[in-house]
């Protein structure tokens, strides 16, 4: 199972939300690519990244610090977050990063989706982020009434390459990952899923990793920047 730090991107800023609440933003470094940079020596395979302004606002707003990161950084990376069209998921694998996540569009034009899983081949994953197991959008500010289940399924034959699935009420509360609702989903999609929000300790990753539903990945990031899990650690810990 592969361990994605996670770098949320707000004002050029590395932060966490709690909750997803742009208000409860703290800062955890002024330098991206330098965080970025410290995961990598630290022996990460991957790493994610999130432009919130952008997932708020529609479009990249974060693209010079994510350049950055891919200028500095040897391994691959993911990026979701105002990624709303064709025009900006081409800009963004050209500009070297490994796979796209769409979110928003996922639910409001699941067409985009498949069509750029079918234009670039095991570069596309699909976001799915919930609350009480429904889907929220744009940002998480948008309610639906899409089931993360359903929403999942729908893209069972369009070839994506990742589902990443996000317990919203979980996310930077360090109360521990929705293992049960994670677990459920993957086992409902033969798709990979990353599970992500509230991974807060080796125990949680473990966790995880034990569940059964054979999850491709979890995402942290508090807990990395607390130090309440060590990224080396954990790593070692996984690969064992």
């Amino acid at each position: 199972m592969i361990l994605y730090p996670a770098i949320d991107l707000k004002d050029g800023k590395a932060v966490r939300l709690l909750r997803g609440d742009m208000e409860k933003a703290t800062v955890f470094n002024d330098d991206p690519a330098a965080q970025a940079r410290a995961f990598v020596e630290a022996g990460c395979q991957w790493l994610h990244l999130v432009d919130l302004n952008g997932a708020f606002e529609g479009t990249p707003v974060n693209a010079a610090p994510v350049e950055a990161i891919l200028a500095t950084c040897d391994v691959p990376a993911q990026l979701g977050g105002g990624i709303r069209d064709m025009a900006t998921i081409e800009t963004w694998l050209s500009k070297g990063l490994a796979r796209v996540i769409l979110g928003t569009v996922a639910v409001e034009n699941p067409d985009l989706v498949r069509e750029a899983a079918r234009t670039f081949p095991g570069k596309i994953a699909v976001g799915i982020d919930a609350r009480d197991g429904l889907v929220a959008t744009r940002g998480w500010a948008e309610e639906t009434d899409v089931n993360a289940t359903d929403l999942a399924r729908s893209f069972e034959d369009a070839g994506v390459a990742a589902i990443i699935y996000t317990d919203i009420n979980r996310d930077g509360a360090m109360q521990g990952p929705n293992i049960e609702a994670t677990a459920a989903l993957a086992r409902a999609v033969s798709i990979p899923v990353i599970a992500s929000g509230g991974v807060s300790s080796l125990a949680d990753l473990e966790a995880l990793r034990d569940c059964g539903a054979g999850l491709n990945g979890a995402i942290s990031g508090r807990a990395l920047y607390d130090g309440a899990l060590d990224l080396a650690e954990a790593l070692a810990a996984l690969k064992g």
